[in-house]
């Protein structure tokens, strides 16, 4: 539904996205993850047709974005990180005005914006002047606007921002409702929301595509396990090291003198747990904790990225 290929953007001699290059279908919620100035919204931009990429090319349901841009946003919607609003009108007056510039039917206009209004919860304010709106009522009626022309392709750029914790449960009901036939890609600096509904995350960093990765794919992931073994760490640790399935071992502190605590990244559909069962029954060390750790979001791009922070 959406293609991009080598997308690139320069500001004089700095680039800030490098080459990016990503297809979403029918059926996806998409995630990009990044920190402030990885090109998360410089691609939101050039992917909406608000920014020319300065190299690349964009499709929208088989049509050019700057080839063909009317034939391709026809099947857009975009919500900015700040919600496109005229304070003047009524939540009401400024969603028919959408329909209009998106080409609705007039005979179809009042029942698809009832329809929008109840996806979005805005019946209680729809007679309300948007720049009286909450941020939490701003955001939904931003999100509204996006909905209009019922697009295959939505891009929402910040979305929960303003939302309170029960209106971002209602998003991720209606994500995982409007994904079963659209496509929709979502920039948040919030991991858990991402993590509730995306079914990829794209992790970006300083302009880069670093890793596209599926939310229940664990094979491009190192396995880790936390372990506590009853030996010195000066008698372990460099056979740990020497297994075939491992790939890091970091020591943990611990206060026993006579323990190891330790957290294992492993080699993906290696036997990590009957290596290590097989070198600590050689030495006589029982095994005082061994857990696998499950990936969080978070874990995943700290791996990717080295970063220990996530922005938005």
């Amino acid at each position: 539904m959406i293609r991009a290929e080598g997308l690139c953007r320069r500001y004089g001699r700095i680039e800030a996205v490098k080459a990016v290059s990503f297809a979403a279908g029918k059926g996806e919620v998409v995630g990009l993850l990044g920190q402030n100035g990885a090109g998360k919204s410089t691609i939101m931009n050039m992917l909406s047709g608000c920014l020319a990429p300065s190299a690349g090319r964009v499709e929208i349901m088989g049509h050019d974005l700057l080839a063909q841009p009317a034939l391709a946003k026809r099947h857009l919607g975009y919500l900015p990180e700040i919600p496109p609003l005229y304070p003047e009108m009524t939540v009401t007056e400024y969603l028919r005005f959408v329909c209009d510039i998106k080409g609705v039917l007039r005979a179809d206009r009042e029942d698809h914006i009832g329809e929008i209004m109840e996806l979005a919860d805005l019946q209680e304010v729809k007679d309300r002047l948007t720049g009286m709106l909450s941020r939490g009522f701003a955001q939904r009626t931003g999100l509204a606007q996006a909905l209009c022309g019922d697009p295959e392709v939505l891009l929402l750029d910040e979305p929960t921002a303003g939302f309170d914790p029960v209106q971002a449960v209602a998003f991720r009901k209606l994500i995982r409702k409007l994904s079963k036939d659209k496509a929709i890609l979502i920039s948040s600096h919030i991991l858990g929301e991402l993590q509730a509904v995306c079914s990829r995350v794209l992790i970006l960093d300083e302009g880069r595509l670093l890793l596209d990765h599926t939310m229940n794919d664990t094979a491009s992931v190192s396995p880790q396990y936390r372990a506590v073994i009853a030996l010195p760490p000066g008698r372990l640790l460099s056979q740990l090291r020497q297994l075939p399935s491992v790939r890091r071992i970091r020591q943990l502190p611990g206060h026993d003198p006579g323990q190891t605590s330790f957290i294992a990244d492993t080699q993906p559909g290696k036997p990590f747990q009957a290596e290590l069962f097989t070198l600590l029954s050689g030495l006589n060390a029982p095994i005082l904790e061994l857990t696998p750790l499950e990936d969080s979001l978070e874990t995943l791009f700290i791996k990717v990225t080295g970063h220990a922070k996530v922005g938005g």
